[in-house]
């Protein structure tokens, strides 16, 4: 057993390992990065390991409470370092049985909308890792029309990045892979930030908005919505469910 999993508040492979224990070899842990985002596209991807990862992860992982910084941390992409997250996206993609990216475009999400861009990003990172995935553990919610994965054999666990190792591992691969597309347009895009705060609608984000307007990489429905409210001259914090996730995390 690993030594995390005696830890609580770390994620395991225990809903891994009860898959695994009914037959079932390909799980795969799914999560998305940038659907909050005022800018830039959303990014899942998907983690496959097999039961073997849990010898590999023992020793690769240690407690992640030690002091040994040569261990790779697995957890929520948001409680990690950039640093931390870049270190174990290379441990992960060396030892999981299989891993993808799927992504959706700004032009997919203002035609189809932030939710049927994001399960689009979700269906071609799982369709990416190649392999007839037979559980799918996901953050939140189910992913519709996945073939030969309906709602049996899908798992949404709330807090999954939190929770569950494969989730984390898809968090952390999507999130350093957007990270970085975020950080290239930046350099195009210098007065937006992007680089530091990688689209979301953070004071400076919304301050260069003002000043320099949008660009081709800015969402319409996102963007359109918050300058709305400043015509009407609410300058109250963006806090309805709409925007619950704009601005908690860069």
């Amino acid at each position: 057993m690993l030594q995390q999993a005696l830890l609580m508040d770390l994620p395991n492979f225990n809903f891994e390992e009860k898959l695994w224990q009914r037959g079932f070899r390909f799980v795969a842990g799914a999560d998305e990065v940038g659907r909050g985002s005022f800018a830039g596209p959303v990014v899942a991807a998907a983690v496959v390991f097999e039961p073997t990862a849990l010898a590999l992860s023992s020793r690769a992982f240690g407690s992640q409470k030690g002091a040994n910084r040569s261990l790779v941390q697995i957890n929520d992409s948001k409680k990690l370092r950039p640093r931390q997250r870049e270190k174990a996206a290379i441990w992960i993609k060396e030892n999981a049985y299989s891993w993808a990216i799927g992504a959706s475009s700004v032009a997919e999400i203002n035609k189809l909308g932030v939710g049927k861009a994001t399960q689009i990003a979700f269906r071609r990172a799982i369709a990416g890792c190649e392999l007839d995935i037979e559980y799918l553990l996901i953050d939140a919610f189910y992913v519709p029309y996945l073939r030969g994965l309906n709602k049996r054999r899908q798992k949404p666990i709330v807090k999954g990045d939190s929770l569950s190792v494969s989730i984390a591992a898809a968090s952390i691969i999507a999130k350093v892979e957007r990270d970085g597309l975020m950080r290239k347009l930046s350099r195009q895009f210098k007065e937006y930030r992007w680089g530091k705060n990688k689209g979301y609608g953070t004071k400076e984000h919304r301050e260069a908005i003002k000043k320099y307007g949008t660009t081709k990489h800015h969402r319409r429905a996102f963007t359109t919505k918050w300058q709305d409210l400043l015509t009407t001259k609410w300058q109250a914090p963006i806090i309805d469910s709409s925007f619950s996730r704009v601005l908690s995390d860069a």
